[in-house]
């Protein structure tokens, strides 16, 4: 059941990532990374670091998207280039998410349960967290930090491309 939830939270967090890219105007581009982070914090909670979802939500939904925001909000919006809904990345951007979509699914669907990381029994301390971190959900966490960038990548571009 994990892995389902990691799976729809992996494919949601494309999407959004892809929406950061292919919409025109900031404040759906913005809104679109914000959905794209609160994605990456369900995959953190499927992982059961809950600690690090919680950080998630809080400074990077709560705290870096609030500013964005704000700023985006100060622009002008009157510019010709916000009243197209998609940019001419909305192709490229859509063959790619297929792609990695792909990809993820075809990875979660070769490994079997006894792949899949056991939750610690020790309370929660630092170096259990430390431990199991470094030698079970490595892989996970370098997703997680692929779909970061992704959701960068694509909130550079959609910041570029409305210039």
């Amino acid at each position: 059941m994990t892995n389902a939830f990691i799976l729809l939270f992996s494919l949601l967090a494309l999407v959004f990532a892809a929406l950061v890219l292919v919409l025109r105007q900031p404040m759906r581009a913005a809104l679109a990374l914000v959905a794209h982070m609160i994605s990456l914090a369900g995959i953190y909670a499927c992982l059961e670091v809950h600690v690090i979802a919680l950080f998630q939500v809080l400074i990077y939904v709560g705290a870096v998207m609030v500013f964005m925001v704000y700023t985006i909000m100060l622009l002008d919006d009157r510019d010709s280039a916000y009243r197209e809904l998609y940019s001419r990345m909305a192709r490229p951007a859509i063959a790619v998410t297929v792609a990695v979509a792909g990809a993820l699914f075809w990875l979660l669907s070769r490994s079997t349960s006894a792949d899949m990381p056991v939750a610690a029994t020790q309370p929660f301390g630092f170096a259990a967290f430390s431990k199991a971190f470094m030698s079970q959900y490595w892989f996970h966490f370098e997703l997680a930090t692929i779909l970061l960038l992704v959701g960068i990548v694509a909130a550079w571009t959609a910041i570029r491309e409305s210039r």
